[in-house]
């Protein structure tokens, strides 16, 4: 037996042998640049946003711990057990309206005290760092001041009160953590809402106490751990430093996750394209091969040679898809540096690069490992018959590079998931779709090969060459497969997260919203809003905030303190504070769908109606009871109804609805909708309002649900440009596909020119085949993509599957004539192709 060649031969050979070019191997070189691209920007974009978190954690949460509670400040008795632990900075935080003359503008009002911030500084327009504002002054967001005309120096009303603009916000630390607010910031000293009478018993405010440890090394969840087990009914929401943007960090990793699979699922479909382009090179190499084994080659020196090639091949795409990882993130962090914390510089992940550098080697490994061991197990004469009498695959070559590499690709994807179930899912899903399509390549051949033959010459070549010696269908099947599932996801995606939008972000809303309306001047608010814009519609609600403290049956009844964080799923309402009122009939856009409720005139026990996708998720069915906290004080009521919600509007819509004796006696304000009639000026209403009702905040919803519905969008187009590396990948397979089918064509239509045959009779027989495939293919793809993108909306994003099944079905409809021109465009050269050439090449 000859002996092996040394590794240094091998590549001496592979390298005279491989054209700088890469000729052959280009498609190989597409797939891994799309596919390693899109892993590595998405793992240095995450990577860096998660290190700005973590670094910047004190700075956006304003201290080492956070605590906040509604309507009212902390007690003695809390403020003492915080005063040991560090330094404490209290603060508020509100709706307010800031007026200028005639001018109003909605601000979301933080109160601070003289040493705020506990970490960092506020950053100004005019490049000055700075804390606090004192007294009688504030620092204003450039919004506001474009909205009322101010400058720094100018005086302007918050609540009532004269303040000076002391300087413009150009970035504010805290704002990842402050969340959402309806309007643009507006800093003031922390006494000046206590003077607006913006604290006024029952007015919708919230304390928000920083601490900063005196140990900095001391373990700020285990602080806040042993706070909330001291005061478990004070309802209290608590943060750390480790979590200081639970929403944005919730939302890096959704998307991050959402990303990482779309560049596998690039790399899937990559790895087909892969395995056709090494076949499609070998095949052309056949004669060399061969010619090596004549000389003397073992199937070790063949194997070694291309795999080298392939290798040095993978190794430069995916190196030149690192490349353009590392330069396309600069750009996207430029698009999210206004709403996420990332360096818009160049950064470098060296994990995300080997991740992705990982990922590229090994699908090219499993991929190009079958048309290697194929090359490399048969005899020269084995390879010289080839195009008459294929070569087939030694199947238990291929346990231990195939084995091997997906048992690496699997691992190293669960090692990565921020939630492993979704990713194993995923590649279960691909796996799946991969053997679905090898079934249905496998069941074409076969249909195809049992029909009766056509009367016409060329329909029965046409059906012959679906089931051939040496036939492309196993591998067009696939590539089409993935091809046309890729447009199904994307259209699926896209159509259900407009729909999610819209009703989201409903077309029709209130005009007006106002908080803080008092008791006593609901009919001056009423009569103020009729002079001002006759014809408008206003309702008024009672308004005050709580926290659940328990729920269940009399006499063994769960406390919420008690469930830590293992929450039921979907019980949003347990967590944190929410709004709670009281009616006297069931509120507009509700639906008794259980129980009775209570009569317009009702003095017996305390009543609550729950929602009921509320009531399904903890457990609770009428008769039973749920204990809020409102103001520290603790009051239970029995569930007397549950209610099927219209969340489509963005009217009042509280989760619990208690009976008038149940809450009347509780300090609360009033909040109001206004519905204006169309056409209708509204400009003279808001200096109104601020005039007569100062401590009441009035935001107008126009604007509120353009920025919304702009948000969305730009997080659609963002999840829909991302999922398009996949439709690329899938189109790159696609043309390759029908290369290589092209080339193993040639030989054909060179003896049907030579037996008569006209292009026209060519063309023909080339467009049947693809039709016939893609038709056949299409319900697969239709069920495919639509249960990938199900996956993505409903499991991943947690949104409602709300998809828009016509314009699903043009789209595919739409990838159905895209395969079929590409097809036609693939078979253009073979029209022109001269036998007498081809067949001295052959």
């Amino acid at each position: 037996m000859a002996d092996t060649l040394p590794w240094r031969t091998a590549w001496t050979i592979a390298r005279r042998d491989l054209s700088g070019r890469f000729r052959g191997l280009r498609l190989l070189l597409v797939c891994l640049f799309l596919g390693v691209g899109a892993i590595a920007a998405i793992g240095t974009l995450t990577g860096s946003i998660e290190r700005e978190l973590a670094v910047r954690g004190r700075q956006i949460l304003g201290g080492d711990i956070e605590l906040r509670v509604w309507q009212r400040g902390l007690t003695d008795a809390e403020m003492a057990a915080l005063e040991p632990l560090g330094e404490v900075s209290p603060g508020l935080r509100m709706q307010a309206i800031a007026a200028k003359g005639d001018l109003t503008a909605p601000v979301a009002l933080k109160a601070v005290a003289s040493d705020w911030p506990l970490y960092g500084r506020l950053e100004l327009t005019d490049g000055r760092r700075v804390g606090a504002p004192s007294e009688g002054t504030a620092w204003i967001a450039q919004g506001t001041a474009a909205r009322l005309g101010i400058a720094k120096g100018d005086t302007l009303k918050i609540g009532g009160q004269t303040v000076t603009a002391a300087g413009i916000v150009k970035t504010d630390p805290e704002q990842l953590s402050e969340g959402f607010a309806l309007g643009d910031v507006a800093i003031v000293p922390l006494d000046l809402p206590e003077r607006a009478g913006l604290t006024a018993p029952g007015a919708m405010y919230r304390s928000a106490v920083r601490v900063k440890l005196a140990d900095p090394g001391r373990d700020p969840k285990a602080v806040a751990d042993a706070i909330e087990a001291k005061f478990p009914d004070a309802g209290f929401g608590v943060r750390t430093r480790d979590k200081a943007a639970p929403s944005t960090e919730r939302f890096v990793s959704r998307m991050g996750e959402f990303l990482v699979l779309v560049g596998l699922a690039a790399l899937v479909i990559a790895g087909i394209g892969i395995g056709g382009g090494v076949s499609s090179y070998l095949e052309a190499r056949r004669q060399s091969i061969a010619t090596l084994k004549v000389l003397g080659a073992t199937s070790g020196d063949i194997a070694r040679i291309y795999l080298l090639q392939v290798g040095a091949a993978a190794l430069a795409g995916s190196m030149t898809g690192l490349l353009a990882g590392v330069l396309v993130t600069p750009l996207l962090a430029r698009a999210l540096g206004e709403l996420l914390p990332v360096s818009t510089g160049f950064t470098v992940s060296p994990a995300a690069l080997v991740t992705a550098t990982a990922y590229g080697l090994l699908v090219a490994l499993v991929f190009a490992a079958p048309p290697l061991v194929r090359a490399r197990s048969f005899p020269a004469m084995a390879l010289m018959r080839a195009r008459v009498s294929p070569l087939a695959t030694d199947r238990r070559a291929l346990l231990l590079p195939v084995g091997l590499g997906l048992a690496a690709i699997v691992a190293l994807a669960l090692i990565n998931a921020a939630q492993p179930l979704v990713t194993t899912g995923f590649l279960a899903g691909a796996a799946a779709m991969l053997g679905l399509l090898a079934l249905v390549g496998l069941a074409i051949r076969k249909v195809a090969a049992r029909l009766p033959r056509p009367k016409g010459p060329m329909l029965r070549a046409g059906l012959a060459n679906l089931h051939r010696p040496g036939a492309q269908t196993g591998a067009l099947v696939t590539a089409l497969g993935f091809g046309l599932s890729a447009f199904v996801l994307i259209a699926a995606v896209q159509t259900s997260l407009d729909a999610n939008i819209r009703k989201t972000v409903p077309a029709r809303a209130p005009d007006f919203f106002v908080l803080d309306v008092p008791q006593d001047g609901a009919g001056k608010f009423r009569d103020t809003v009729e002079q001002t814009l006759p014809g408008a519609v206003t309702k008024i609600v009672p308004n005050m905030r709580g926290k659940i403290l328990a729920y269940g049956p009399k006499g063994d009844m769960t406390r919420v303190a008690s469930l830590g964080d293992d929450l039921p799923e979907d019980a949003w309402a347990l967590r944190g504070e929410r709004g709670l009122t009281y009616s006297v009939g069931v509120p507009e856009g509700s639906t008794v769908t259980k129980g009775k409720w209570w009569p317009e005139v009702y003095r017996g026990e305390p009543l609550v109606s729950l929602d009921e996708n509320f009531a399904d998720a903890v457990g609770l069915k009428v008769g039973d009871y749920v204990t809020v906290g409102i103001l520290g004080v603790e009051r239970t009521a029995r569930v007397a109804a549950l209610r099927r919600i219209d969340w489509d509007t963005m009217g009042f819509n509280f989760v619990l609805v208690f009976s008038p004796n149940a809450l009347a006696d509780a300090p609360h304000h009033l909040a109001a909708t206004i519905e204006v009639p169309p056409g209708t000026p509204t400009s003279g209403l808001l200096p109104k309002l601020a005039r007569i009702f100062p401590s009441s905040s009035v935001v107008e919803t126009g604007t509120l649900l353009r920025d919304a519905r702009a948000l969305l969008d730009q997080m659609s187009t963002a999840i829909l440009a991302a999922a398009s590396v996949a439709v690329l990948a899938g189109l790159a397979v696609l043309l390759g596909a029908i290369a290589a089918a092209r080339a193993s064509r040639t030989y054909d239509n060179v003896i049907l020119r030579v037996l008569g045959a006209s292009r026209r009779q060519l063309l023909i027989l080339q467009m049947a085949e693809y039709g016939v495939l893609a038709l056949a293919l299409a319900l697969v793809a239709l069920v495919a993509g639509s249960g990938m993108a199900w996956a993505v909306i409903v499991k991943l994003f947690e949104f409602d599957w709300m998809p828009d099944w016509p314009r699903i079905l043009m789209v595919l409809g739409a990838g159905l004539v895209l395969v079929l021109a590409f097809a036609l465009g693939g078979s253009l050269p073979l029209l022109r192709a001269k036998p007498a050439r081809a067949l001295r090449e052959l």
